[in-house]
C-alpha cells in the first residue's frame, strides 16, 4: 500500500479508535502509531516506537485495530507492525512544542496545586528518569496517569526489587502533577502512613487524619508491602482507598514484591490493588545501565571516561543505587588524584561491590527450587524421569534459566537435572522460541528472573 493511501486509511481508522477507547489510552497507545507505505497493496505497515509497543499492541489492541479498519472500509488488509525508534523522537518533539506554547496557562494552574505529603526529591523527575526495556511500560503508564489521573489506570501498582527506580518514578509523577496543577498531591511511605495513623489514634485525632488522606487528588504511597500483618492500619487504608477510588482520585503504590506475595494482606485489599494496572520494573540491562551512568555524569558534571562507565556497568548489575554509588566512588578518586583509573584501580575501588555481586550469583539448585515453587511441583521432579507436561515444561524453564543466569556448561547443567547436554540445549532453544510468541511466558520468565535476582555468575 502506497504512503498516501496508508495514511488516509489509518486516519479513518483512528477516527473509530478515538471513540472506542479513553482519551489517555488513545494518546498513549494509538496516537504514537504512524502509517507508512510499502510495496504490498494489501498490507498496512504501522510504525511504533519500540519493541514493547510492538508486543503490547499485538497482544491487546490488534483485534480492535482490525475492527477499526473494517469500519474504515478495509476488510482484507494485513497489518504489519514495525519498530521505528524515530517515532518516539518525533512524539517527544511534539510534546515539547506543546509544553512551550502555553507557559502562562501552566503557571496559572500551578497555583491550584499543593503537596500535602513528604518532600519530593528535586532530582526525581521524568526528565532524569532513564527509560529502557526494563521499565518502558511502567514509565509510559506513569505518564498516562499524570495526563489523566483517576481514569484508566486506577489504582496503579508498581512492583520490583530494591533500587530499580520505583521511588524515582512515583516521585516524578508527583512533581509533574504539581507542575501541571493537578490538585492535592501526597507522596508518603507506607511506614509514615502507619506511624501517622498510630499517632492519630493515641492523640484522638483520627478525624483529622482521615480528612487529610481522603481529600487528596493523587496519593503516591511507597513500599505498600509495609502493611503486611498490620490489621488496624490495613482496615484504615481499606476505607481510605475506597473513599479516594469512589471519588475518582488517583492512587499509585509501589512494592518490593508482587501483590500475591505480600504476606498477611487482607484479601479485600489484594482484590482492590489488582483493580487497575499492575506493572513490574525489572533489572536494567547493560545498555540501560550505561545510559543511566552517562546521564548521571552529565547531571553532576563529573569528569569520568566512557571506559570507566562501561566497566561499572559490566560489573554492577543488580541495583541502580549501587550502580550510581559505584560511579560516585570512582569519580571521587578521579577528583582527588586528577587521573583516570586503570582497570586494576577500578577493580580495587569497587572490590566490595563486585564481591557482593558475585556472592549473589545463582546456583542451579536455587533456580530449580524457585521454579518448582512457582509451578507448584516437588523439587525432586526436576531430576525425576517423569515426563507429564505439568512437570516437563517447568523443568525446561529451569534449564533455560540455568543457561541464561549461570556460567555453568551444558554438561554441568545436564548432570544437575539427570540429563545430557543435548536435552539442556533442546530445552533452552524450545523455551526461547516459545517466548517470542507467548507474552505470558515472557512475563513468567521475567518474574522468575526478578525473584532470583537475575545476576549471572562470574565466568
Amino acid at each position: 500500500m502506497n504512503l498516501k493511501k496508508a495514511k488516509e486509511l489509518w486516519a479513518k481508522a483512528c477516527e473509530f479508535l478515538a471513540t472506542a477507547v479513553s482519551e489517555d489510552i488513545y494518546s498513549r497507545w494509538i496516537g504514537v502509531i504512524e502509517a507508512t507505505g510499502d510495496d504490498d497493496p494489501n498490507q498496512l505497515t504501522l510504525n511504533v516506537p519500540n519493541g514493547f509497543y510492538h508486543d503490547w499492541l499485538l497482544e491487546h489492541y490488534l483485534s480492535l485495530i482490525k475492527e477499526a479498519l473494517h469500519a474504515a472500509g478495509a476488510d482484507d488488509i494485513t497489518i504489519d507492525f514495525k519498530v521505528d525508534s524515530s517515532v518516539a523522537t518525533r512524539e517527544k518533539s511534539v510534546r515539547t512544542e506543546e509544553t512551550v506554547e502555553a507557559p502562562a496557562r501552566v503557571k496559572s494552574r500551578q497555583t491550584k496545586s499543593v503537596n500535602v505529603g513528604g518532600i519530593l526529591n528535586p532530582r526525581h523527575t521524568f526528565e532524569n528518569f532513564v527509560v529502557g526495556p526494563s521499565n518502558t511500560f511502567a514509565h509510559a503508564a506513569a505518564m498516562a496517569v499524570v495526563e489523566a489521573p483517576g481514569r484508566a489506570y486506577n489504582p496503579m501498582f508498581i512492583h520490583g526489587g530494591t533500587g530499580l527506580g520505583k521511588t524515582h518514578l512515583i516521585q516524578a509523577m508527583g512533581e509533574a502533577s504539581l507542575r501541571r496543577g493537578k490538585g492535592k498531591v501526597c507522596y508518603i511511605t507506607c511506614e509514615t502512613f502507619t506511624n501517622e495513623f498510630i499517632q492519630a489514634l493515641q492523640q484522638h485525632q483520627i478525624a483529622a487524619f482521615r480528612k487529610k488522606y481522603r481529600q487528596i487528588d493523587l496519593l503516591l504511597i511507597d513500599d505498600i508491602h509495609f502493611l503486611a500483618g498490620k490489621e488496624s492500619t490495613q482496615e484504615e487504608f481499606f476505607h481510605t482507598f475506597n473513599s479516594l477510588h469512589q471519588n475518582q482520585k488517583q492512587i499509585v503504590m509501589t512494592s518490593d514484591r508482587p501483590i500475591s506475595e505480600i504476606a498477611n494482606l487482607q484479601e479485600r485489599l489484594v482484590s482492590r490493588f489488582e483493580w487497575g494496572l499492575v506493572t513490574e520494573m525489572d533489572m536494567a540491562d547493560y545498555e540501560t545501565r550505561v545510559a543511566i551512568l552517562r546521564h548521571k555524569r552529565e547531571e553532576l558534571k563529573i569528569q569520568l571516561s566512557d571506559e570507566c562507565l562501561i566497566f561499572i556497568a559490566q560489573h554492577v548489575k543488580s541495583n541502580i543505587r549501587k550502580l550510581e554509588g559505584s560511579m560516585l566512588r570512582v569519580a571521587s578518586y578521579v577528583s582527588l588524584t586528577r587521573r583516570m583509573p586503570t582497570t586494576e584501580v577500578l577493580e580495587y575501588l569497587l572490590r566490595d561491590t563486585i564481591e557482593q555481586e558475585n556472592q549473589t550469583a545463582l546456583t542451579i539448585e536455587s533456580i530449580q527450587r524457585m521454579v518448582a515453587e512457582y509451578y507448584d511441583i516437588r523439587l525432586g521432579d526436576m531430576t525425576s524421569k517423569q515426563r507429564p507436561q505439568n512437570i516437563a515444561f517447568p523443568r525446561q524453564v529451569a534449564m533455560y534459566l540455568c543457561r541464561e543466569l549461570t556460567a555453568q556448561s551444558l554438561p554441568a547443567i545436564g548432570n544437575a537435572f539427570g540429563r545430557n547436554h543435548a536435552t539442556v540445549l533442546h530445552a533452552y532453544r524450545s523455551v526461547g522460541a516459545k517466548m517470542k510468541n507467548d507474552a505470558g511466558l515472557r512475563q513468567t520468565i521475567l518474574s522468575l528472573q526478578q525473584r532470583l535476582g537475575g545476576v549471572a555468575a562470574p565466568v
